[in-house]
């Protein structure tokens, strides 16, 4: 891992990251590795979990470009050592749970993106998940999203 400077946040917002067939392959078991380490920070740092899903897509082929992306998260992590999950003493056990859905959000496949996230209190818990289908509109996407959260 290369001693880069620390960066502001953990994913570049363009171009977003898509299979690139046409780039150089890299090393799987290492990229492998690297999203191993990442998932399991994903449950004290919330902040890098879509981050690092979008990464996890593209293990079965990973290239350069999805290497550079793993690199800038552990860049991010390395400027925000301090931060994580803070349960202090008394505090609320209210569940509030919020969800949104992105339809045809991968470019790759047009699976769509559900996210949720969950406060305990003042503190903050979540799970990403994605489609197994390419759903035809962004209602079935948000109708999906919702009955499994309201009805479980």
């Amino acid at each position: 891992m290369d001693k880069g400077q620390s960066i502001g946040t953990p994913m570049a917002t363009q171009p977003k990251l898509d299979a690139d067939l046409s780039g150089n392959p890299v090393e799987q078991t290492d990229y492998h590795s690297k999203i191993g380490s990442l998932m399991y920070l994903t449950s004290s740092r919330l902040d890098i979990v879509q981050a690092v899903c979008f990464c996890a897509i593209y293990q079965s082929r990973p290239t350069e470009k999805h290497l550079k992306e793993v690199k800038r998260i552990f860049r991010y992590l390395r400027g925000t050592i301090n931060m994580g999950l803070w349960y202090p003493k008394g505090s609320s056990f209210e569940l509030t749970a919020f969800s949104d859905a992105d339809h045809a959000e991968c470019i790759d496949s047009r699976k769509s993106t559900y996210r949720g996230i969950q406060f305990l209190g003042d503190n903050l818990v979540t799970g990403c998940q994605r489609s197994r289908i390419a759903l035809q509109s962004s209602a079935e996407a948000e109708y999906l999203q919702v009955v499994p959260k309201s009805c479980g």
